[in-house]
């Protein structure tokens, strides 16, 4: 059976549930901000030790990242991204999810060929289009000032 685009289209809004936006947009702000107030006040314990503010930012990012792959190693982070949906995807914890996620789906066919292999599978998108255009801006910039 060969469907025209239109036709398609048409099937699918038929078969996809409807988004409750009243719902998911309150929960989206509320996780992706509470996500964000802890990464405050990690940052601010760490500045309490002692430690310089840009050291206590790195350290606020490597534990927000830490906690999301141990939530996401117990299975905990997804029932969280279920309900908060694109709350958990933007902060820096989605990034986490997204790289060990798939090291798990596939760690059963060995670390080379599964894990080292998989592993970027969503991330990698991101890494590669996020390096390309940050040359492209650097770039521009410099030609920019050299003018």
């Amino acid at each position: 059976m060969k469907l025209t685009e239109k036709e398609y289209g048409k099937l699918a809004k038929k078969r996809s549930p409807d988004t409750k936006m009243y719902k998911t947009v309150p929960a989206a702000f509320a996780v992706g901000g509470l996500i964000c107030c802890i990464g405050q006040l990690l940052t601010n314990i760490y500045k309490a030790t002692g430690i310089e503010a840009e050291t206590a930012g790195t350290l606020t990012s490597v534990t927000l990242v830490f906690i999301s792959a141990v939530l996401t190693g117990f299975g905990i982070y997804d029932k969280i991204a279920k309900r908060a949906g694109a709350g958990t995807l933007v902060p820096i914890t989605g990034f986490a999810n997204a790289v060990v996620s798939p090291a798990l789906e596939f760690k059963t066919e060995g670390y080379v060929l599964g894990v080292g292999a998989k592993i970027f599978i969503i991330a990698g998108p991101v890494i590669v289009y996020g390096l390309a255009a940050s040359a492209l801006y650097g770039l521009i910039l410099f030609i920019s000032r050299a003018v």
